[in-house]
């Protein structure tokens, strides 16, 4: 199955779509999660994973572009929001070498970046082992993936 944007919505009480995400949710400030929901999940979901992806970071690794900011996985399908600073699901490898939400941090003077704040609807529940990167993640559930969508936030350095 490709991975394709399907109806299913996801906002934020801490900033809207195309908007400026607060300094607390950054590695400038509380360096917090923020709060997210979603609805309108596709029939027949089992289970959830949630990324938080900059691809306007000049890294190349790995065969990927960007930076990964947050891998949380093993939501069972009657999650619906996370918290601020959530401690819900598993927590993925990101590429600060942490397994934990790492807010957004631009280089200095590099100018906005946008945030990828993802979530994947999936036909099955997930029991996957804490600390997988991005990429072991997708391998793991890119079969089960019924739906996603984005919640796209920006942020300035400085």
């Amino acid at each position: 199955m490709a991975f394709a944007l399907s109806t299913m919505q996801l906002e934020s009480s801490a900033f809207k779509a195309q908007g400026a995400i607060p300094v607390k949710h950054t590695g400038e400030g509380e360096d917090v999660s923020p709060a997210l929901a979603w609805r309108d999940a596709p029939e027949g979901t089992k289970g959830f994973a949630v990324i938080c992806h900059d691809p306007d970071a000049p890294l190349v690794q790995n065969g990927s572009y960007g930076f990964v900011h947050w891998v949380l996985y093993n939501l069972p399908a009657s999650t619906t929001s996370l918290e601020e600073g959530t401690t819900a699901g598993t927590s993925g490898l990101n590429d600060f070498g942490k397994s934990s939400y790492g807010g957004p941090m631009p280089p200095e003077g590099h100018g906005v970046h946008q945030y990828y704040f993802w979530v994947l609807a999936l036909d099955k529940a997930t029991d996957l082992p804490e600390g997988l990167s991005l990429a072991e993640l997708l391998k793991q559930v890119e079969p089960h993936l019924l739906g996603m969508n984005r919640l796209v936030g920006t942020y300035r350095r400085g």
